[in-house]
């Protein structure tokens, strides 16, 4: 008898896992699983990251990825903890006398004049999904977005579904390293200064992914220590679709505790990222409406802050209810970001293994508004308490021909605005 949600529940799809064979995976056409062994490995590490959870209602987005509501304490950095539900605060101010007004969003004359508008998420109670499915979470709960085994295969080994990209992607090196790295491109800026977190803006775009490449994305870093020691807290939007089996931009997260080398995750794909229980936002989330080249230009905010022992991640607003989560400063042990990071960088980045996609809306820097990716309202929050500092970015486009950044520091509402892009190719 069909499922009447219209896809298999988690306790079928967990059930049908216990019998699923290396040889069916192996022959599906996008699988990439090195061996038996390590498929036997992500067998092990979904019915793991599942251990002990129930799913009070589930839904399918537009791109066929499958959220299920599971309490907010199942949940994989919560299981097996008694810890109580924390309380984000609100973020300090943006800036003194700032038009931005509550939640960050302008007045609609302001938006008009300016064509950048806010986009969000696609989970609403006010929308259902292809089978019916409402597309919300019942109080207490947290979307989290299904891990597959069908999605875990697409890599050849556990680590290589949980690091940041293929090889080294993503690994915020010394800048006069970054050029040299095989597999990923940057078009960014970056300042040297102590932090405990930072804001901007983010226009929306799709680049198209071809053969041979991986991801492309437009994200904040916040990093401390260096080395093997170094450590990240990330957010963004990324088009991948080895990850999400789709070409749609996805909100997502990331972190590492040594530099890329065993620790780090995407969102709820590991124990590490503490999601609060709110039906609507859920890292892993696609996001609408896109850019347009010459029209609107769609952005959704985000901003890191370090407070409480937690790095606090919010979305599309300032507010305590804008939080999505945090990771709790445990995660970095001794290391630097226990207390503060030292280096901003906010801006592109692709991945790929035998070429590069376009970055942004695939337009370069000096193409500006209405056609080149920007990033806007960038600063900082200082360890001693304050308001939001205006970021000072030096511009890093390692790679001209393909990608380029600039930096400009204006009044009320842009403030400090890195601009970036291009097509890609042969990088």
């Amino acid at each position: 008898m069909p499922d009447p949600r219209g896809f298999p529940s988690l306790n079928a799809s967990l059930e049908s896992l216990q019998t699923a064979t290396y040889e069916e995976f192996a022959d599906l056409p996008a699988s990439q699983v090195l061996n038996e062994n390590a498929f036997s490995e992500m067998k092990a590490y979904i019915l793991n990251l599942y251990e002990g959870v129930h799913a009070q209602h589930s839904f399918m987005d537009e791109s066929s990825g499958i959220f299920d509501c599971i309490p907010y304490e199942q949940q994989p950095a919560l299981r097996g903890s008694s810890e109580p539900v924390p309380t984000a605060p609100d973020l300090p101010p943006l800036a003194e006398a700032s038009d931005l007004g509550s939640g960050s969003v302008a007045t609609r004359d302001q938006q008009e004049e300016r064509n950048d508008a806010l986009a969000g998420s696609l989970l609403s109670p006010d929308r259902t999904d292809q089978y019916g499915n409402i597309m919300d979470c019942p109080e207490g709960t947290i979307p989290m977005r299904r891990v597959t085994l069908e999605q875990m295969t697409r890599f050849e080994t556990v680590r290589d579904f949980l690091r940041k990209g293929p090889g080294d992607a993503g690994s915020p090196r010394r800048k006069t390293e970054r050029a040299t790295l095989p597999t990923h491109r940057y078009a960014q800026g970056y300042q040297f200064v102590n932090n405990v977190g930072g804001h901007s803006f983010l226009n929306l775009w799709r680049p198209t992914i071809g053969p041979g490449q991986e991801f492309s994305l437009s994200q904040h870093w916040y990093i401390g220590g260096s080395g093997a020691n170094q450590q990240t807290v990330e957010c963004g939007w990324h088009v991948y679709p080895r990850l999400y089996r789709d070409a749609q931009p996805h909100l997502f997260t990331y972190w590492t505790a040594d530099h890329y080398h065993t620790t780090g995750c995407y969102n709820l794909t590991c124990g590490a990222f503490v999601q609060t229980p709110s039906p609507v936002f859920a890292p892993g989330m696609a996001l609408a409406p896109i850019s347009v080249i010459g029209g609107t230009q769609y952005r959704i905010e985000l901003a890191y802050w370090l407070a409480g022992g937690r790095w606090w991640l919010y979305f599309n607003g300032t507010q305590a209810s804008n939080a999505i989560g945090s990771f709790r400063v445990s995660l970095f042990g001794g290391g630097a970001l226990a207390t503060q990071a030292s280096e901003i960088d906010f801006g592109g980045e692709t991945a790929g293994t035998t070429s590069f996609p376009p970055m942004g809306s695939g337009l370069f820097a000096n193409q500006g508004l209405q056609r080149a990716a920007f990033q806007r309202t960038i600063g900082y929050w200082a360890p001693s308490g304050g308001g939001l500092i205006n970021a000072n970015l030096i511009p890093f486009q390692p790679t001209p021909w393909c990608y380029t950044a600039e930096v400009n520091l204006s009044g009320s509402p842009w403030y400090e605005t890195l601009w970036f892009g291009g097509p890609g190719g042969s990088c």
